[in-house]
């Protein structure tokens, strides 16, 4: 298998959807030449009319991609920067994610919306958000933040094919991010979690480029005799309870990582959805390790000030284990 770029994966994923089934057409602005180099090429052989650039305006062409769908296209929507989804709130919310419920399943709405989000390198706070929480709570839309080449690569094959709206959100932070990735296509399921790290004393469910950090912060803390689990949900909705319960269960601890702000979040999600289903299992107050609740800074120190580091989920996971100090138990 070839090492392949975060980004290139996802290209790999789209030409071979694109080859595969003819009405796949790509929509958004400057996708001739390549945002992020997710499209790059792709007018060069499936031509202009599958590869359309629009003008400068969210609004108007992710709003066409639901009468595209609606006519019986599958349209991937490049929509560039995630903080962007304000701009075409409506046509997501109330359109694409509405339609298909409210025609009884008579209209189907195969659209990728993809996105590149989270800061990238003082993006300032209109190009640095991460409102996969937002999206999750828009009943209708499924929502994809995968932390790997491989991942992104079978989940936007999946998405491609899902007959209901999907958001592929990808992680910028990722883009450097180089593994080995098969170079036929295959798809991964939507809500199936993948455990990337196996452990027992406490699991740490993390999104995104913070599986990374989680798995790093899990290796360091082994010399000390705490055995991390990290859980990659991968996808959010549908979310993978059952993974992330049995993890929970084995483990009695949780500490929930998400790079987006504190309130109303993913990390309070999982708590509370843990809390409801595994209750009995829990051996300590369960952690979040968020953004504090603030816009994105331009500055350099301050963005990186509000991010999520390795510190920060040693802390929170030193924290579940208060418990084995206080009454020596494993």
């Amino acid at each position: 298998m070839a090492r392949v770029y975060f980004m290139a994966a996802i290209h790999q994923a789209l030409r071979a959807a694109m080859e595969e089934d003819e009405t796949v057409i790509v929509m958004g602005e400057d996708v001739d030449q390549g945002v992020f180099g997710v499209t790059r090429g792709l007018i060069d052989t499936f031509g202009a009319n599958r590869i359309r650039k629009t003008p400068i305006s969210e609004a108007a062409f992710v709003g066409g991609a639901v009468g595209a769908a609606a006519a019986g296209l599958k349209p991937f929507a490049h929509v560039m920067f995630s903080s962007f989804f304000y701009v075409a709130m409506d046509q997501v919310a109330n359109q694409a994610a509405r339609l298909r419920y409210m025609s009884g399943g008579q209209v189907e709405l195969p659209i990728v919306y993809f996105a590149g989000t989270g800061p990238s390198g003082s993006a300032a706070a209109q190009h640095s958000e991460n409102p996969h929480s937002i999206l999750m709570h828009t009943a209708g839309l499924k929502v994809v933040m995968p932390s790997t080449p491989h991942d992104a690569k079978g989940l936007m094959i999946a998405s491609i094919r899902d007959p209901n709206p999907v958001v592929f959100l990808a992680d910028l932070r990722l883009s450097r991010r180089r593994e080995p990735v098969p170079g036929d296509p295959y798809e991964i399921p939507l809500g199936v979690a993948d455990v990337k790290r196996q452990g027992k004393d406490v699991t740490v469910v993390a999104l995104a480029s913070l599986v990374h950090t989680a798995v790093d912060v899990a290796a360091k803390l082994e010399a000390d005799g705490i055995s991390v689990e990290v859980v990659d949900p991968r996808s959010l909705v549908p979310l993978d309870w059952d993974t992330i319960v049995a993890s929970v269960r084995k483990t009695g601890r949780l500490v929930v990582a998400d790079p987006a702000r504190r309130l109303c979040g993913l990390a309070a999600e999982v708590i509370a959805g843990v809390s409801d289903r595994a209750w009995d299992s829990l051996r300590s107050q369960p952690q979040r390790v968020t953004w504090p609740d603030i816009p994105v800074p331009f500055s350099p120190v301050l963005e990186g000030r509000l991010d999520v580091g390795a510190d920060d989920l040693e802390r929170a996971i030193r924290a579940t284990l208060a418990d084995r100090v206080a009454v020596g138990r494993a």
